[in-house]
Parts: structure tokens; C-alpha cells; sequence
């Protein structure tokens, strides 16, 4: 008699082991702290949403680093992402977010440049044109996303802090805020949330940081006001909610390599041919896009080849 096999469980609903062991202490936390208030005026949908600033930005198209891959829409790129500083389940970021305050904000630019100090974001942003442009983004657990930023190039930032000869690294650092952030009051990772890139990464054109998507500011979840966009790499390297950017000598001791260094490396390319030790990274499924079970093969460097040359001579199993 033949026997029903259920399909696998799919690589996006596999949690990242440091996060399960912590899962069941944050939720028994989360239900005490209840779903927070809303700002005064909000509107049911903004309310759903958490667009708790709406403000049109203005910017140009950039086609040259776009796909014309069909986007994901506003809602699914909005409730359906990981920000484990407001929780580990993929709602969580939608829902205990609503009341993060982004402004004002700064960033500290510290380290091994000759432009350092604490910068108002709207005085960081002042030079720079905004850009859109539509990127691929694949996540270390199997699934994948087509989103619209906004945002200028991570490069151009660089060039302004004037990094001495010192500098081979960039680091990068997530707010550190219980108080507003109810998943860093529980041992997820360590906190605050780190990631970094070697130099010449940081001033390839594709990497840029972002302050919107869809034509409007970042919504608190997807990272506001500021976040770094790596579109070759695995959606967690690309930080959110940023408060501090280092050059550094050494390569910096980042996140998820001080939790699970087996699961997870510094350099995070997208690579099919490196599976997680916990599933396959051969194939992807493409948010809102065919069943639960349709899969897509995984492009190497997430289909943007031109970075290829930075990781020549390289053993990118070695240094994944």
C-alpha cells in the first residue's frame, strides 16, 4: 500500500537555531508586553501596515543596477521580514514596530577615517541624490524577494569619511534600545546586532544604503531610517536601523558568526553550491509567487555577477 510522504517543510519556515533555543522566552515575554500603542492619528491602515511615517521622497530611477523581475508588492515586503529586535517570527517586525522612533536620529562615524563624529541623518543624506533601484533580495533561508528601494550608494559615503590607508573593513551597528526594541530584551543573538564588509565590497556600486522603498520612507520594519542593501549577499548582511558606521584595520566579529559560526560566515554570498548545514540552498521560493512548494534554482551571487571579480583566487566554500 502506498503511503502518503508530506511535502518537506519548506527552507522558509526552518528558524536559525540560536533563535528557536530563545523563541519560547520571547513569545511568553511578548504576550505581557501586548501590541503597543499607535501614534496619535494613526489610521487603521497605517495601523496594519506600520507606515508610521508616510512622506513621498524624491528620487531619480536608476534601470542600470534594476531588474525587471515582477516587484513584490508593498504589503508583502511590509509583513513578512526578519527584524529580530521586534520579534523572531516573521510578523513580528509589522506588528512590534509600530511605535519605534526614528527621528531624530544619528550616526556615528568612528574608526579609521579622517571625517569622524555624530551626524544628524538628514546632514548625512544631504549630498547624496536618491536613487531607485529594484533589487533581488535572497534570504539564508530559502526565500526571496524583488523589492524597491530608495536609497544612494554605500560608496559615496565611504569617499566622504575619507578612510585612511588603515581602513579594510567596514562595520556597521544596529541600534541598541530595549525599551523600544522588545526582541533584544531576550538572548536571540548578542546584541547590538553587527555586520560588516571587506572595503572594496562596500564601494561596489550595488551596495547602497537605503531610506525607502516604494516611493515613500522606510517603514519601521524593514529597518528605518537607514539600512544597508547587499543584493549579492543573504538578507542578513544587509543591517538595519543603523546608528553606527566603523572603518576598521580587522574584520569586524559580526552577529550571527559570534551565535552560529557553522551556520553562518562573514561573507554571506549567495551560493547554491554551499548549502546550510540544515538544508539546501539550491533552490528558492519566491515570496507571492506559485505555491508554498515552487522553487526557482538559486543564482550564484544572487544573479549579479559583476561582483564575481571581487572574490577571484578566493575558496568561497572556505569563506562563505
Amino acid at each position: 500500500m502506498a503511503r502518503y510522504r508530506p511535502p518537506p517543510i519548506p527552507a522558509s519556515e526552518i528558524t536559525p537555531e540560536p533563535v528557536y533555543r530563545a523563541r519560547r522566552e520571547f513569545m511568553a515575554g511578548a504576550l505581557a508586553l501586548g501590541a503597543g500603542a499607535a501614534w496619535p492619528g494613526e489610521s487603521a491602515a497605517q495601523m496594519v501596515m506600520n507606515v508610521s511615517v508616510v512622506e513621498k521622497l524624491q528620487f531619480r530611477p536608476n534601470p542600470r543596477f534594476s531588474t525587471d523581475e515582477p516587484k513584490n508588492t508593498f504589503e508583502e515586503i511590509t509583513t513578512y521580514n526578519n527584524f529580530y529586535e521586534f520579534g523572531t517570527d516573521k510578523s513580528d517586525p509589522a506588528k512590534n514596530a509600530r511605535s519605534f522612533r526614528t527621528r531624530p536620529w544619528n550616526v556615528a562615524i568612528e574608526g579609521e577615517a579622517e571625517v569622524t563624529g555624530s551626524f544628524a541623518l538628514e546632514d548625512l543624506l544631504k549630498p547624496h541624490a536618491l536613487e531607485a533601484r529594484i533589487y533581488r533580495l535572497r534570504c539564508v533561508e530559502a526565500w526571496s524577494m524583488v523589492i524597491p528601494w530608495i536609497g544612494f550608494p554605500l560608496g559615496e559615503l565611504v569617499k566622504r569619511c575619507k578612510p585612511t590607508s588603515r581602513a579594510k573593513y567596514v562595520e556597521f551597528t544596529t541600534l541598541l534600545d530595549p525599551k523600544q526594541m522588545p526582541g533584544q530584551r531576550f538572548p536571540v543573538i548578542q546584541w547590538p546586532y553587527v555586520e560588516g564588509l571587506r572595503m572594496d565590497e562596500a564601494m561596489h556600486p550595488l551596495a547602497i544604503l537605503a531610506v525607502g522603498l516604494y516611493g515613500e520612507v522606510l517603514p519601521n520594519q524593514n529597518g528605518a531610517p537607514l539600512r544597508l542593501v547587499v543584493p549579492w549577499k543573504y538578507g542578513f548582511k544587509s543591517i538595519k536601523s543603523i546608528v553606527r558606521i566603523r572603518f576598521t584595520e580587522k574584520q569586524p566579529r559580526t552577529s550571527w558568526e559570534l551565535s552560529a559560526p557553522r551556520e553562518y560566515g562573514f561573507y554571506a554570498n549567495v551560493n547554491p553550491e554551499v548549502d546550510h548545514p540544515r538544508w539546501s540552498q539550491k533552490r528558492e521560493r519566491r515570496i507571492g509567487a506559485g505555491s508554498l512548494w515552487d522553487r526557482r534554482p538559486t543564482l550564484p551571487f544572487n544573479g549579479y555577477d559583476e561582483v564575481a571579480g571581487l572574490y577571484r583566487g578566493m575558496d568561497l566554500r572556505k569563506f562563505f
